[in-house]
């Protein structure tokens, strides 16, 4: 089934276009689900959700198999073609209806209000503009809907994000798709007007060394509920 796609500005087929990374990522992806516990990380994003989903920047489409049944459909946008024709072929062996689709997250190709959660899922260290990202999130979600976050970012001691802060000044963006190591996740979603639920910071990997991108926190946050007049 074809979802209704109807957003709040056009967008180009490939708004994002960084092959050498998307093949890169593809294969260093796959081997993080158990080799640093990603499908584990995965399946507490998502349990619990239901109804219709909306998912930004889903990548190769990892996250698919992890959805419960009680999600009625997920629609998967994904900006770097060869990202996205892996996420097709993951959506045809999802239990759960998935929709792939082009577009950005700074304007998503959907209508305002038609979602009871969003996904993102270490998608907020490289969109370009993320308080114009998280605004069309609130847009898309009903009053009292859910994200699901799960992000790397700032986090260390001084040297550590010293070294954060100089890697993104310099080459780390172009060499991985525009990714930055020293944003604010929380601080982010707080600012754009988001409730926070329950979130916890982790390392990834869990065990071995502390590399610059293994600042991570996974949580809830909610659209607030309109108010009563």
């Amino acid at each position: 089934m074809a979802p209704r796609f109807a957003g709040s500005g056009k967008v180009s087929r490939d708004p994002v276009h960084h092959p050498l990374f998307a093949r890169y990522y593809a294969r260093v992806s796959v081997a993080a689900e158990t080799r640093m516990g990603m499908a584990g990380v995965r399946e507490r994003l998502l349990a619990g959700l239901s109804g219709r989903v909306l998912e930004i920047g889903a990548g190769n489409g990892l996250n698919f198999s992890h959805y419960p049944r009680a999600v009625s459909e997920v629609v998967a946008i994904e900006p770097e073609r060869r990202l996205r024709q892996l996420a097709v072929e993951a959506a045809l062996r999802a239990e759960v209806p998935v929709d792939v689709a082009p577009g950005a997250a700074e304007a998503l190709p959907v209508k305002s209000e038609a979602f009871d959660a969003v996904v993102i899922s270490l998608v907020l260290c490289s969109v370009r503009d993320v308080p114009r990202a998280l605004g069309e999130v609130r847009r898309v979600l009903r009053p009292g809907g859910a994200v699901r976050f799960f992000e790397h970012g700032r986090g260390g001691g001084p040297a550590m994000r010293f070294t954060q802060r100089t890697l993104d000044r310099t080459l780390w963006p172009p060499l991985n798709g525009g990714c930055h190591l020293g944003r604010d996740p929380v601080a982010a979603l707080r600012a754009a007007g988001f409730e926070l639920g329950p979130y916890r910071r982790v390392l990834m990997p869990e065990k071995g060394p502390t590399l610059a991108t293994s600042f991570c926190v996974l949580g809830t946050a909610w659209r607030p509920p309109t108010a009563e007049r």
